[in-house]
């Protein structure tokens, strides 16, 4: 799927959405203006053996589709809790976002060494914000003084 995508993005094609189905291994479909433009992005692709000779209509492919809304209110050095994995409820140090791949890089803070983890975006939920935190201590700077 990053092969198409940076292929479509790379030769400005009229592709859409790129899905890869649950349930159906090794299929990819490409939503695109044309059937040259999702040829081209798949074009030199490796391990792809081919393109289906007819465009395959939405109802066809309707059912192993779901609509999810997702949100991306992760910004870097955020402080999150980690839900889920080996390090479920631990306090992390939002490092770096990778908005691709739905991952973001971490650091425990519990931690002795500070060792970079990458997790997946739903496996964290954000606890506290860098930008409250400041804006916070600067209010309270203002009243002290």
């Amino acid at each position: 799927m990053d092969f198409v995508t940076s292929n479509a993005v790379k030769k400005k094609l009229e592709v859409y959405s790129v899905i890869r189905p649950h349930g159906m291994r090794g299929y990819i479909f490409i939503e695109s203006a044309t059937k040259t433009d999702a040829e081209q992005a798949a074009f030199n692709i490796p391990y792809a053996r081919g393109i289906l000779a007819h465009p395959v209509k939405y109802s066809e492919i309707e059912h192993m589709l779901e609509q999810v809304k997702h949100d991306m209110n992760i910004q870097k050095n955020d402080i999150v809790e980690i839900i889920s994995g080996p390090f479920k409820r631990e306090n992390a140090k939002v490092t770096r976002i990778d908005k691709t791949k739905e991952e973001v890089v971490v650091e425990l803070l519990e931690a002795a060494v500070p060792i970079p983890i990458t997790v997946k975006m739903d496996a964290v939920k954000v606890i506290r914000r860098e930008t409250e935190t400041a804006s916070a201590e600067e209010e309270a700077g203002e009243e002290l003084t």
